[in-house]
């Protein structure tokens, strides 16, 4: 009996454990975000777009940004495979390149920002994104 209740705990414990982390689910609400990207999902391992195209994050390079001058609490993560997908309508998420880097930090009651940037170094502020993005959480 010992043993049976010891496998089924070890049994619990492994299904748990192998419960993935779920995503923040932002609805899109500025006409950007509404006209390329739609609702996405993110999490610190990938960001997931309303036409399931996905940027999978290899690392987490920052945790404060500057936006408009001031420095946020933000997350920084470097793509793993930069790309530049196409999403709604024809879009594409950047347009000028290969998005190397996403930053998101919140925009304000409820919102949260979301921009990409291309380059091969890690971007210091919102000056150098090609695009941003606004979602309500």
């Amino acid at each position: 009996m010992r043993s049976l209740l010891s496998l089924l705990s070890l049994a619990l414990f492994a299904t748990l454990a192998a419960i993935p982390a779920w995503a923040d689910d932002y609805k899109a609400v500025s006409n950007t975000a509404m006209s390329v990207t739609g609702d996405v999902l993110m999490d610190d391992f990938s960001i997931t777009f309303e036409t399931g195209d996905e940027l999978a994050f290899s690392s987490l390079i920052a945790d404060h940004f500057i936006v408009d001058g001031e420095r946020l609490p933000a997350s920084v993560y470097r793509v793993a495979e930069p790309d530049d997908p196409e999403l709604l309508n024809g879009n594409r998420l950047c347009g000028s390149g290969p998005v190397t880097y996403v930053a998101n930090w919140t925009a304000g009651a409820g919102l949260s920002a979301i921009a990409v940037f291309t380059g091969n170094r890690a971007p210091k502020s919102s000056d150098q994104m090609c695009a941003s993005y606004t979602f309500e959480e």
